[in-house]
């Protein structure tokens, strides 16, 4: 959850580590700091809040040292506040830390005399390397000896005033990268923080450890056993990373959708033949064969990208014919869930680094089922742990409230259904001919759906006085409704709720009066005229309108105080246009109410504890 970096080498470590926090800022930002060599000693130098207020404090700061750490924070165990801010440091030990030291308290116990400063669970990790460092071990030496003791999720950077060319890294759940150049080595939570400087990377499995000495680190694990480096070389570029004119990244990647369904279906999809292929998904063997065994289909997912596979279970139940079971990771993992034989489970993660569905994913794992993932970073925890792999190709994602990566996670589910409807010869040549050219039409469909940016964009003053926001769909619609419904919640802070269209009436209708907007999805599908029913019901009982559904509609012009008109288009592909002019809403409504929009209050991007 929290960002980590690191550097070591000629650059003045303020700048790299500064902007590789920009870079990660999007993982926390209760409060960051930095600890920098200056002379023989590490300052420390934190701020409560955003990055911004600790790049004011630093300005006039000056460092003579090639070495620092920084993290920028998102709350777990103590307050957010510059007192609980990282790094940490005890004696001449610091420390940055992201996750959870779940026996803290039990090991804080065991450490009577230790004067704490913080109210964090990360402190404790310091106290535990600089009591080893008073016993007579090195840095390194001392993060084995307290390795077998931690236990929790956590990825940890120390370093020690007494080895000023040195830096040990180590992890056991949340990500922790070593990025490397001729003469530096960086640390850090995310590529992103840098790609500016290097593509060369080397990606930490859990239990291992990196030691870091001047520009060249040596890899072992937590026995202090080598183990050979496997280098990745990253594709992103710095400038994926900027805003391009936009005022927010969010609007950004909005507009970016388009362009991030493309690259979902380029690598799996023949636009010559029309026809589409996974044979590049990596299960280990033909791809056909894992598919038409597959009896059952489980998705394991949270937040939008649990909506994304409810979308896909309407694709796959439909498409191929095998029942579908969605479920949020949180509670999958603990309901001990019953997973028949052929079945196949796919975990759906942006960053590939979920904690609850990581951890999904190493319990199905262990039961020998095979496993697919769904991510937008390639080489993540959870691409890396499973069978199969389709990649979202989305870019980089920097605001928090997902936009690209669930345009992405809808299209890879559409063509998982397609394929899984293949492999058991239940597609004909013309039917799938069909659904792939409406895939392939999808992103110019999408282009002419984004003109609604000077709709919401007007309307944004008018609708951030309503009371609340019912979002209401049937079939596929219905969990893009939901999504609409988080996004709100999540950029303005507003009440809002998603919901099935004919459910309206066994509770909701109660909520409904004129200071209630209603958001019903209303494309023209085989369940419209049952939604247009539900939305005279909603009408009747006094809510504002605003519909969306397909073409020129004079019936829903007239229920609607606003009516948004869609491209005509198959069932499969209106999820990929309607939840446009609902990410638009929100942000419009919550832009307009002078909320930050990239990084909403309490929340982060990559949720790496649970």
């Amino acid at each position: 959850m929290c960002g980590i970096v690191g550097y070591l080498g000629p650059e003045d470590p303020k700048d790299v580590i500064i902007n590789g926090l920009k870079a990660l800022e999007y993982r926390g930002y209760d409060s960051a700091g930095v600890a920098i060599l200056d002379g023989d000693q590490f300052k420390r130098v934190r701020a409560q809040g955003k990055l911004t207020n600790l790049k004011e404090k630093l300005k006039t700061q000056v460092f003579s040292g090639h070495l620092g750490i920084g993290h920028t924070r998102w709350a777990t165990h103590g307050a957010p506040s510059e007192r609980n801010a990282h790094p940490h440091c005890v004696k001449g030990i610091s420390i940055v830390h992201n996750g959870i030291i779940e026996n803290y308290q039990e090991l804080r116990d065991e450490l009577p005399n230790a004067e704490f400063q913080s109210d964090t669970d990360s402190e404790l990790v310091a106290h535990l390397i600089s009591k080893e460092v008073d016993a007579g071990e090195d840095l390194y030496s001392a993060v084995l000896k307290i390795l077998p003791q931690l236990t929790g999720a956590y990825s940890i950077l120390a370093v020690s005033s007494d080895q000023p060319d040195e830096m040990v890294a180590f992890k056991n759940g949340p990500p922790l990268i070593v990025g490397q150049t001729p003469d530096s080595v960086i640390v850090a939570s995310d590529v992103q923080a840098m790609v500016k400087y290097t593509k060369n990377v080397y990606y930490l499995e859990d239990d291992q450890v990196a030691h870091i000495k001047g520009h060249e680190f040596r890899l072992t694990d937590r026995t202090g056993r080598p183990l050979e480096k496997t280098l990745t070389v990253v594709d992103w570029s710095p400038e994926q990373a900027e805003k391009q004119g936009y005022p927010h990244f969010m609007l950004k990647e909005i507009f970016e959708q388009p362009r991030a369904v493309a690259a979902a279906l380029e690598p799996h999809v023949n636009t010559e033949t029309h026809s589409v292929n996974l044979n590049d998904v990596g299960f280990g063997k033909d791809t056909t064969a894992v598919l038409a065994g597959v009896e059952r289909v489980f998705v394991v997912a949270c937040g939008t990208s649990y909506y994304a596979g409810m979308v896909g279970e309407y694709y796959v139940e439909r498409l191929a014919g095998i029942p579908v079971e969605v479920d949020i990771a949180s509670e999958f993992r603990y309901r001990h869930p019953v997973i028949p034989k052929n079945s196949l489970v796919v975990f759906i993660s942006q960053s590939g680094e979920t904690a609850d569905t990581l951890a999904a994913l190493r319990q199905v794992k262990s039961e020998g089922v095979t496993t697919l993932s769904i991510c937008n970073v390639k080489r993540s925890s959870i691409d890396r742990e499973a069978d199969g792999h389709l990649y979202m190709n989305a870019g980089i994602e920097i605001g928090v409230a997902s936009t690209k990566a669930f345009v992405a996670s809808l299209t890879l589910m559409n063509l998982l259904a397609l394929a899984i409807a293949k492999s058991k010869g239940q597609l004909g040549l013309g039917l799938e001919k069909e659904l792939v050219q409406d895939l392939l039409g999808a992103p110019s469909q999408m282009e002419t759906v984004l003109a609604y940016d000077k709709f919401f964009n007007e309307a944004a003053e008018t609708l951030k006085g309503y009371r609340g926001f019912l979002y209401m769909g049937r079939g596929a619609n219905y969990p893009v409704a939901m999504e609409g419904a988080l996004k709100l919640k999540e950029l303005a802070y507003m009440h809002a709720e998603g919901y099935a269209a004919g459910e309206m009436k066994h509770g909701p209708l109660a909520l409904i009066d004129e200071t209630m907007a209603i958001i019903m999805l209303a494309p023209s599908d085989d369940l419209y005229e049952k939604t247009v029913s539900n939305l005279e019901e909603a009408k009747a009982r006094g809510g504002v309108i605003i519909s969306i559904g397909t073409g020129d509609n004079d019936k829903l012009k007239g229920l609607s105080a606003h009516y948004l008109a869609l491209p005509p288009a198959h069932w499969t592909i209106n999820p990929l246009l309607e939840v446009i002019p609902l990410q638009l809403l929100a942000y419009h409504v919550a832009d307009a109410m002078g909320r930050d929009v990239d990084q909403p209050r309490n929340l982060a991007k990559s949720v790496t504890v649970e």
